[in-house]
């Protein structure tokens, strides 16, 4: 099982990904161990996840919503 998730950063800012531990991954972010862009803008808190069956559905919504605007993705939050 995959989850797609959007966590909120210190600016205020939606960084949207995937992962098998929804857990495991945001303290990875917020240990500054899950990329750069979280690393540089300070991970907070999760504010929304989505479970998917598999690895490639995840990434089709990840996708999808990546190319939302910021109101969209408050919205579905």
């Amino acid at each position: 099982m995959y989850h797609l998730y959007i966590i909120e950063c210190a600016d205020g800012s939606l960084y949207t990904g995937i992962t098998t531990d929804v857990e495991r991954r945001f303290s990875e972010h917020k240990n500054k161990e899950g990329g750069h862009y979280t690393s540089s803008k300070k991970a907070v808190r999760v504010v929304y996840t989505e479970p998917h069956p598999d690895r490639s559905s995840a990434s089709k919504r990840e996708a999808q919503i990546k190319q939302w605007t910021r109101q969209k993705k408050l919205q579905l939050i």
